[in-house]
């Protein structure tokens, strides 16, 4: 695939919540049970291409003729012989290279390959390197590609990295695969730190074609690694495939000779296409295997209509035996009618269908889509990341240079051509979220930066800070700002990261009141970039910026862990008193007791949804290990009524019936959905007055069915980020709608919900926002009975988290996290920050559960969120997730005492006794409720 190397580095970087965020992409992902892998080509499992039968690529391999045929990029490289009597030479037994005078991580050793390699044909890459420096642990040695295009950018391709220590040769394994031939491809090795040494022993890049499955019985299901697609370059004409509402025909050139086949002789187009799900299709019915995953890559291009850029599709239509419909979205790609472009990712079928249809959509109608081969086979499982070493952490150490402004703006420099100076009256003491992360500091100085003669938002100063940053670290970010002169109303002020030139978002504030306001946000930086610089921005042009005591700092989140466990004894824990009667007391005395918590009663709970519970594995997890379920789209109202007197409650009502048999408690989400982007067309289409009848219809509708069933709703979704509802039907329908639906089932607690309230990114969400919303609503009649927080979060930071939740537990609601996941490429990582969220909601007061929104993988709103491989593997996160649940049950023992009593700590739950009698044992079970003071428990014998 062709990708920017700014691309490859975004796609990395964890901290991504941009101010106008796409929102809708986490509930639209789950609409039509959405199962996409973009990142897929980063999960094939590599193979080791020393045991490969084909010719080795790479000229002067293993440096016999010195580095003839290698080049050093902007560096020195040299060979040392085996005889040579250095150390390494010993140790690698044969020559090897040495890339030294590295001042850039980019800097190592290249060799130009264009000459030996085709499009379409995978390559294998295994290469012997160690490293050597001032490495107190490890460092990246990475494998990657640079393409270059005329008259476009050049392109990098990760292919492959290893963690390496001084002394030691490891493999570096990767694989790759070109859709297109580039002018000039150029492999190198490169990645550690400036200073650092690479070794290499020897490189080999060797061919390894996949097999394609020949021509079988599709009613034999592929358990191996062939391609399930019969006929996928098409050498048999157009056996086996057809149109999807349209005409396919083949061809071996079009637009008078300009496109021809990436690979072999012929492709296939998609015509007369009226509708954008019309395409090319083919039955699999029969190929595929329940539970296992499968991975789909497509060579495809679009043609006509004056269109030069369009989303190609592929997507699964599954039928049930029981007529059920799922369209299961595998993968997209943007395509062009310039150049091929490979679509990948995966899927997976829960259940056993009567008919499966895989098919390629999307593009406008007239627009022709071109396949020149598709392969769909199981994919290959990866190993996982191993947890990521990370040398001399510095917790709590400020990486901002001159931070204090005591040598002026030494450091800083202004963006753009604003002007930077020095003033004084900032605040000398820490912003409060910082406080407990920052290691030891003076006061702040007083003394701030003065930012003037801003002609654009993004203009302010700014700090490079790239060599200063480590991987995988999370870092949170400090400030106090402030907006002078110029400005008539309140002012979005944003601390920015410039990570290889995409911005990402080190935390928001809307500043207004002529004074000084907290700033706070974090960050991760998941793969090397080549430049990271910090600047504060955000208001309007003409607006004066005043900006104190910034501090950026990684975090040590064991401390803060330690911290939380005793806040969570506190909390969560209650004395109990066990008295016990039935024998007379010297029989009681001194009788052995053991206590075991069999369940803790506090609510951890997970999204669901209908295609889930065909799945036994998935059912088997989700009832084991979570008390309370949510449903991700059944019971919307685009999902229960599409059309307008089309009505769907056979999903939601099998979820509910589902959880019921299981005594597992369910939220209701939700009634309506407060974004114009989620409304259904014929909904926006209604009259005001029609509109008004509708949604007393929607409530009376769901309310009814579902009386007594949902201890929950979500009652208007996202109303801090969409206003349709009270756009159409002015200020009060709001409230109108908590209103009718307490008098509808007033059994059920009605929630606002919303998103980015937790981590300080989004000023439209701040804690104060969702304040000030709450108490309007209130005023104005509507029973408000919990907050929602939906927790999407990236790299999260306990004292950030701590702190909405602190300000928001002043109004007295029940808080809840509604839809909580964390996202890392690696699983360690990953597990870390689903830690974080966990103890912080806990360990908070105001906190009375945590809904996860899901836990399997290709199944979640977003990627590498998953607690849950595929095919039903637990990953690190879903191992740290099982390790609290059982550290958040009790266990005691000990003797009954001479009042016939036993006292222990506990958490709320479900508790089972063993005594130990003189005549037998006897086994008895309690509960401990909900409370603060100590709580007797009698137990009759």
């Amino acid at each position: 695939m062709r990708r920017l190397r700014a691309w490859c580095f975004r796609s990395l970087v964890s901290k991504s919540n941009q101010q106008n965020h796409p929102k809708r992409s986490k509930e639209e992902a789950m609409e039509n049970q959405k199962q996409t892998d973009n990142g897929a080509d980063h999960k094939e499992k590599l193979v080791n291409s020393s045991s490969s039968h084909a010719t080795n690529i790479v000229l002067n391999h293993d440096f016999s003729g010195g580095l003839h045929s290698w080049h050093p990029n902007c560096c020195d490289g040299f060979v040392v012989s085996a005889d040579s009597g250095h150390p390494e030479a010993k140790s690698a037994g044969n020559n090897y290279a040495v890339v030294n005078n590295r001042k850039e991580c980019w800097q190592g050793l290249e060799q130009d390959i264009t000459g030996r390699i085709s499009p379409g044909s995978t390559y294998v890459v295994s290469a012997c390197v160690g490293v050597s420096g001032p490495l107190q642990g490890s460092a990246d040695v990475l494998a990657t590609l640079k393409l270059e295009y005329q008259g476009s950018a050049t392109n990098f391709l990760l292919i492959g990295r290893i963690s390496v220590s001084n002394g030691r040769w490891e493999t570096l394994d990767g694989k790759f695969s070109l859709s297109t031939m580039p002018d000039r491809v150029v492999f190198y090795l490169e990645g550690p730190s400036p200073g650092v040494d690479i070794l290499i022993k020897s490189v080999v890049i060797s061919s390894s074609s996949p097999k394609e499955c020949q021509n079988g019985s599709s009613g034999n299901v592929n358990l191996g690694d062939e391609n399930i697609i019969l006929n996928p370059k098409f050498d048999d004409g157009l056996n086996n495939w057809s149109g999807r509402g349209c005409k396919i025909v083949l061809h071996d050139s079009m637009g008078d000779g300009k496109i021809v086949p990436q690979t072999g002789k012929v492709f296939a187009s998609a015509t007369e296409r009226t509708q954008s799900w019309n395409g090319i299709q083919q039955d699999v019915t029969g190929r595929l295997q329940r539970k296992l995953a499968y991975e789909a890559t497509a060579v495809v291009r679009i043609f006509g209509n004056n269109v030069t850029s369009s989303d190609v599709r592929a997507t699964l239509w599954v039928q049930s035996p029981n007529q059920r419909e799922q369209y299961i979205g595998i993968a997209n790609v943007q395509a062009t009618d310039k150049d091929w472009a490979q679509l990948q990712g995966k899927f997976l079928l829960n259940g056993s269908p009567s008919k499966v249809v895989v098919y390629l959509e999307g593009p406008p109608a007239g627009t022709d889509i071109l396949l020149n081969s598709l392969v769909v086979k199981h994919a290959e499982r990866v190993p996982p990341s191993p947890p990521p070493v990370i040398e001399n952490p510095a917790f709590g150490v400020n990486i901002i240079e001159n931070s204090n402004l005591s040598k002026g703006t030494n450091g800083w420099f202004p963006l753009g051509n604003c002007t930077l100076s020095v003033g004084t009256g900032s605040p000398h003491i820490l912003p409060p979220m910082a406080r407990d992360g920052l290691g030891p500091h003076e006061p702040l100085s007083g003394r701030y930066i003065l930012v003037t003669k801003r002609t654009q938002t993004w203009m302010g100063p700014a700090q490079m800070i790239g060599d200063k940053l480590k991987l995988f670290l999370t870092y949170q970010v400090s400030a106090w700002v402030r907006t002078g002169a110029g400005a008539t109303g309140p002012q979005n002020v944003n601390i920015a990261l410039g990570v290889d030139n995409q911005w990402v978002n080190g935390g928001q504030v809307e500043a207004s009141d002529n004074r000084w306001h907290e700033i706070g946000g974090s960050f991760r930086i998941e793969k090397q970039p080549s430049k990271v610089m910090v600047y504060v921005q955000g208001p309007a042009p003409g607006v004066d910026l005043m900006v104190a005591g910034v501090q950026i700092f990684p975090v040590d989140r064991q401390a803060r862990f330690k911290y939380l466990k005793r806040q969570t004894d506190k909390i969560r824990k209650r004395d109990v008193v066990l008295k016990f009667s039935g024998l007379d007391s010297s029989s009681l005395l001194g009788c052995f007791v053991k206590v075991k918590q069999t369940q803790n009663s506090f609510p951890f709970g997970t999204c669901i949804s209908r295609t889930n519970i065909d799945n036994e594995d998935f059912v088997d997890f989700f009832v084991k290990n979570f008390n309370w379920a949510v449903f991700g789209n059944e019971l919307k109202w685009y999902w229960t009524e599409p059309q307008k007197g089309n009505f769907n409650y056979k999903d939601a009502d099998e979820l509910v019936d589902l959880c019921k048999s299981h005594n597992i408690a369910i939220r209701g989400h939700c009634i309506f959905w407060e974004v114009v982007d989620t409304v259904q067309q014929w909904i926006r289409s209604l009259s005001q007055n029609d509109l008004a009848t509708a949604v007393q219809s929607r409530l009376t509708d769901l309310l009814t069915r579902y009386k007594g069933k949902f201890m929950h709703y979500d009652v208007n979704n996202e109303m801090l980020h969409g206003s349709f509802y009270q756009d159409k039907l002015g200020k009060d329908i709001r409230a109108k709608m908590f209103k009718s639906a307490n008098q509808l089932d007033p059994s059920a607690t009605l929630f606002v919900n919303d998103y980015h309230v937790e981590d300080g990114c989004d000023t439209r969400s701040s804690p104060e926002r969702y304040i000030e919303h709450i108490l309007d609503l209130q005023q104005q009649g509507a029973p408000v009975g919990g907050i929602g927080i939906q927790g999407h979060i990236d790299s999260p930071v306990g004292p950030i988290v701590c702190s909405a939740l602190d300000k928001l537990g002043i109004l007295g609601l029940p808080i809840w996290f509604t839809e909580l996941d964390v996202s890392s490429v690696n699983e360690h990582v990953r597990a870390d920050d689903l830690e974080v969220m966990l103890r912080e909601g806990f360990a908070n007061p105001a906190v009375e559960g945590i809904m996860m929104w899901g836990f399997w993988e290709l199944f979640m709103s977003r990627q590498n969120s998953h607690l849950v491989n595929a095919e039903g593997d637990v990953n690190e996160a879903g191992k740290r997730y099982l390790e609290l649940k059982k550290e958040w049950l009790s266990q005691a023992h000990g003797h009954i005492d001479e009042q016939g009593e036993f006292i222990f700590r506990g958490f709320q739950g479900t508790y089972s006794i063993e005594i130990a009698t003189a005549p037998k044992k006897l086994a008895k079970t309690f509960v401990v409720g909900q409370g603060e003071s100590p709580v007797e428990v009698p137990i009759a014998l």
